[in-house]
């Protein structure tokens, strides 16, 4: 049974729909606790198909988008209303109608005027906040995105890393990066993504002069990371052939090491210290030596005893044995978990 508010607040959104000023409706307060979804937020959306209306399901631990057609919608609304949601509010171009019902079926419709007109987006793709730009030229010569700028479909997720890569970094360098020179030396940088990413950050958001090299074993690598540097016209950012044994470190004030196999991290937390880096960046792997030294020990020790809790075991001895060093040499360490 529907219940006049609820019939009048239909009414409005039909209405809204088909005079085009619909701007936004949203549905919350669930009749169950902790029943989920925990909110519907409802927008006009132009597609290739026509105009529909996105309903965005927000649960707990994910968000479902589901497209209806204009005569769809309203059907929709009355049936999460009547079944799932006690409140609902509707934006119009300059109203708003909230709706508030209890679970006996009585409610209230409030409607006001807006006393600043709202404006309608019917864009589908919503803006996303990243630090990186992803029309920069090096991205698209790095195979990350296309002519216009946007971003593969395959290569999604490695940007959202990137981006979130470059966050973390961030924090941990505006405290005491704001302006002269800086020197970072990335090693094994690879394909050279997260050293664009760095160096990209640096250049446009300090007033840092920078000097960022990374540095490679495979020279087909350094060869391509090069030319693209050079071709994007990126001054102060190269690569080199090397590794943590035996390249040259001097005068650095950043170094990275990400994915430094078994001891290799150990190389480059050391390599760092007697340079005198002002941070170290690692993000180890393997962590074999260890696992190695506690295998006479596993049978007597239960939480040895399983495979994925002795690697956490060597994990964690191992990981604690260097941020102790370093704090020894008088850094002071954080470790985090970066998936």
């Amino acid at each position: 049974m529907v219940s006049q508010p609820l019939d009048t607040l239909l009414d409005l959104l039909r209405a809204a729909i088909e005079n085009s000023r619909m701007v936004k409706l949203t549905l919350s307060k669930t009749r169950k606790k902790n029943s989920e979804p925990k909110r519907v937020t409802i927008k006009p959306v132009a597609l290739k198909s026509g105009l529909r209306y996105s309903f965005q399901y927000s649960y707990h631990t994910r968000d479902e988008v589901k497209n209806f057609t204009i005569e769809d919608t309203p059907a929709q609304v009355k049936d999460l209303l009547e079944t799932h949601f006690l409140e609902a509010n509707l934006f119009t171009l300059s109203e708003q109608h909230s709706l508030i019902l209890n679970n006996k079926g009585n409610g209230r419709l409030l409607s006001k005027t807006l006393s600043v007109a709202s404006e309608l987006n019917l864009s589908h793709d919503r803006k996303k906040n990243r630090p990186l730009d992803s029309q920069s030229t090096h991205w698209h010569l790095l195979g990350m995105t296309d002519n216009n700028g946007q971003v593969l479909a395959s290569m999604q997720h490695k940007f959202r890393q990137i981006n979130k890569y470059v966050e973390i970094l961030d924090g941990l360098l505006s405290p005491w990066l704001n302006e002269g020179r800086v020197r970072v030396v990335d090693m094994g940088a690879g394909k050279g993504y997260l050293t664009f990413a760095l160096y990209e950050h640096l250049r446009h958001n300090t007033k840092l002069q920078i000097e960022v090299t990374g540095v490679e074993l495979r020279p087909e690598l350094v060869a391509k990371t090069n030319a693209i540097a050079q071709s994007a016209g990126l001054s102060g950012l190269s690569f080199v052939e090397g590794s943590i044994s035996n390249f040259p470190l001097h005068d650095v004030d950043v170094l990275i090491a990400l994915h430094a196999c078994d001891t290799a991290t150990d190389d480059a937390i050391a390599a760092g210290i007697a340079a005198g880096a002002r941070l170290i960046v690692c993000a180890p792997c393997c962590h074999k030596q260890v696992r190695k030294e506690m295998k006479a020990s596993a049978a007597q020790l239960p939480m040895l005893q399983y495979g994925i809790l002795f690697e956490r075991q060597a994990e964690i001895l191992t990981d604690t044995l260097r941020a102790l060093i370093m704090e020894k040499h008088g850094y002071k360490t954080h470790i985090q978990e970066f998936i």
